[in-house]
């Protein structure tokens, strides 16, 4: 096995700031210089990748050589596209069967690797990429896996249904994946990968990539990887330590009105918002215009002279709020910059870093924000885990800060005209008005301010309140152990209907609470706020679900598997009158003697 090891340091200088390749002789290759399509290059430049990640750069060529490859790196390394790219420049896109699989422990992550295929391959008509996942209906996977699928991927629980279902042919396969590999492990994969793994032609190119190396991954390396490249990318994201980081949960839908929120009640000098796409750029800066603040947006389509003239605005105080793409940023050094907002979240360690890299200049103190959506939780953890920097969660201002902020930005103008060189001409102006109308000074005050205030209301209402069901009342009535237990209990704080099922997997599997949660909702397609308590037992466990799951769902989950067995959730019946609910598995009583095994159901 060859080892090669690679650091992931983030820089400045490796792009210059109109986002073309730097000239620098100490920049890296290009994704030229990796002999990459041009059809592929297109896309990439989509996307707005500038040059490749270290990763990228590492594997891309043994992947297009034909090698094997092991990616020890973290989430937002920039892996996808590492193995993405020599796939799609590979790929044989004739055919109805897949040509290449791609594993992933969770059905988010195989969305988003779905996605990113999709971006790389834009301009490859013809190519189709599926995902297939629990939670999701059988017929959208039947159907897609009908007309063609040149690239799947999937959930190890999945695949392994559409081969038993024999709906999914793996015969042709040229390439496959297994995406965060350790954490299909940690999650009780490891029999479904092998089997994947053992299903798969003989002749076809692995790629590994895990965070880490544990004996088992390694096991599986050894097994069905054939003299593999192993790319180690040390990470050194560090971000500096005078940038406050902070991180508010939010919608999508309600993004712009929590960035109001902020502007409105954070103390800034100059501010840069990053958002993902060019259009967002353009579609955000004018909405913050509307709302009375100073914003220009940048992105690849400006023009360098407007480029130059925005940024020299924001240098000087002429405006206050740049709205940026990650490539159009790169080298933008302004010291009045005190906070940077990341409205969309990157996907990319490496992005992030950069991107509050534009505050905290000089030896400056900066502020960092990071709007994260409920379903990009995954995303914060993983830029935590880089930066080895745990982010503040905020609380967005509330209606009441933010009327309490334009009533003293009210007060400080008029104290600031007071002492305007044109006050003396105003008074005379508003003296003759009142002797000839015979107004109150205050009443015509307030009327020169309703005239300056652009807008329909001065203060901010108060969003209507959502309506909320009804909750029933959760009863605990004092129950002795030789009692039935109830058939359903309600889930705590969402009034959510629960009861108890079994599974067949206990201590003997080593199964922990983290792995039946993460398999459950995986193939089920729940949330993690469905479970209540779990009680692992020596050979089964107890797990609190909402008590009126699909037929369909129930269906996903009895074919679930957790450490390589099936879990056969079925409803539990409880434990027989007068014994302890702690016994364990009830007994045959009436002969005497240890009931017959259930044979295992394969």
């Amino acid at each position: 096995m060859n080892n090669y090891e690679v650091d992931s340091v983030p820089g400045d200088n490796d792009r210059d700031p109109a986002g073309s390749e730097s000239a620098s002789p100490a920049a890296g290759p290009s994704f030229a210089d990796l002999g990459i399509d041009d059809r592929i290059l297109r896309a990439i430049a989509d996307v707005g990748y500038e040059s490749p990640s270290p990763i990228q750069s590492a594997t891309i060529p043994p992947l297009l050589e034909g090698a094997d490859v092991v990616g020890l790196a973290q989430t937002g390394t920039g892996k996808t596209a590492a193995f993405a790219i020599p796939i799609l420049m590979g790929l044989q896109a004739v055919g109805k069967e897949p040509r290449a699989l791609v594993l992933a422990p969770t059905r988010e992550l195989a969305i988003q690797v779905a996605e990113a295929f999709g971006r790389y391959a834009a301009h490859m008509p013809g190519l189709h990429v599926l995902p297939i996942y629990g939670g999701q209906s059988y017929g959208v996977q039947l159907s897609g896996l009908r007309r063609g699928a040149h690239v799947v991927v999937g959930t190890p629980g999945r695949v392994i249904d559409h081969l038993e279902k024999g709906t999914l042919d793996l015969s042709q396969l040229q390439y496959l994946v297994l995406d965060e590999a350790d954490e299909m492990l940690k999650m009780g994969f490891q029999e479904d990968v092998e089997r994947i793994l053992a299903e798969t032609p003989t002749d076809k190119q692995v790629a590994l990539f895990s965070a880490t190396m544990p004996s088992a991954i390694r096991k599986i390396s050894k097994q069905y990887l054939h003299d593999p490249v192993e790319i180690t990318v040390k990470a050194k994201t560090q971000t500096n330590t005078n940038i406050t980081q902070r991180w508010v949960q939010v919608s999508h839908q309600r993004k712009l009105d929590a960035l109001t929120r902020v502007l409105e009640v954070e103390s800034f000098e100059a501010m840069i918002i990053f958002v993902r796409t060019k259009q967002g750029t353009e579609e955000l800066a004018e909405k913050l215009r509307a709302r009375g603040f100073s914003a220009a947006a940048i992105n690849g389509d400006i023009a360098q002279n407007q480029r130059e003239r925005t940024i020299g605005q924001l240098k000087s105080g002429a405006l206050d709020i740049l709205v940026a793409t990650d490539v159009a940023a790169r080298g933008l050094d302004v010291d009045r910059i005190s906070h940077v907002v990341n409205y969309d979240i990157p996907h990319d360690t490496e992005s992030y870093v950069h991107r509050i890299g534009r505050t905290g200049r000089a030896g400056r103190s900066g502020q960092a924000l990071l709007f994260v959506a409920p379903r990009e939780r995954h995303l914060l953890k993983a830029i935590e885990r880089a930066t080895r920097h745990p982010l503040e969660e905020m609380q967005l201002p509330s209606v009441e800060d933010v009327n309490a902020q334009r009533v003293a930005k009210f007060g400080d103008a008029i104290t600031e005209n007071l002492s305007s060189s044109n006050l003396p001409l105003f008074r005379k102006l508003i003296e003759d008005y009142e002797r000839e109308h015979n107004i109150p000074l205050v009443d015509i005050a307030a009327a020169l301010a309703v005239g300056s205030y652009d807008g329909d209301n001065f203060f901010m209402e108060p969003e209507p309140e959502p309506e909320r069901r009804e909750r029933v009342p959760r009863e605990r009535p004092a129950r002795r152990f030789d009692e039935e237990r109830p058939a359903a209990s309600h889930h705590r704080g969402t009034g959510t209907e629960l009861a108890t099922y079994r599974i067949s997997v206990g201590k003997r599997h080593r199964v922990v609470p983290g792995a039946i949660v993460g398999a459950i909702a995986n193939e089920g397609g729940l949330r993690r706020s469905d479970f209540g308590h779990i009680s692992i037992r020596p050979d089964h466990s107890l797990v609190e679900l909402p008590a009126q799951l699909p037929a369909e769902t129930l269906e996903a989950l009895r074919r679930t598997r957790i450490s390589g067995v099936l879990i056969q959730l079925q409803l539990d019946q409880g434990p027989p009158s007068h014994r302890s609910f702690s016994r364990g598995p009830r007994r045959d009583r009436d002969a005497g003697k240890r009931p017959e095994r259930r044979k295992p159901r394969s």
